[in-house]
């Protein structure tokens, strides 16, 4: 394939090959806005870049309209409940002591969370919290009953 350029005064002719192009078949720089045209991976790459700002935007709107937390000084009167362990005893005791209706895995569980224990083992004389709705169970005792 051999190209070859011929220059002949007016009108512009090139020729490439088997193919002609004329001086008017050539694009001119005109006042007209040029079409903007995507490919189809275009089109993919905008369409995720439009749908990533439009959750960005909500992303935000959401973080500033949402509902805020509201600190206040006063007490809710709430008072734990507190078992003071004696020799001998488990959890697994004072949790089926507390309620026996219960399965007392669940509230050992519960009572080992709420303390911060790093197992069930407790000492003698060691005052535990219990849950909320245990505070009125026979054997708990308040806080101020202990002085804590």
């Amino acid at each position: 394939m051999s190209a070859s350029i011929t220059t002949i005064s007016t009108p512009l002719t090139v020729s490439h090959s088997r193919t002609e192009v004329s001086a008017e078949m050539l694009p001119v720089a005109s006042g007209a806005p040029a079409r903007l045209r995507l490919t189809r991976r275009g089109r993919a790459v905008f369409g995720t870049l439009a749908t990533l700002l439009v959750i960005g935007v909500l992303a935000v709107v959401a973080t500033f309209s949402g509902a805020q937390a509201v600190a206040s000084a006063e007490s809710s009167g709430a008072e734990f409940g507190y078992v003071v362990m004696q020799p001998g005893d488990s959890l697994w005791q004072v949790a089926s002591n507390i309620d026996p209706n219960t399965d007392p895995r669940d509230l050992v569980a519960e009572i080992v969370r709420l303390n911060q224990l790093d197992g069930s083992g407790v000492l003698a004389g060691q005052p535990i919290a219990v849950p909320l709705r245990y505070a009125d169970a026979p054997g708990v005792v308040t806080a101020s009953d202990l002085g804590l």
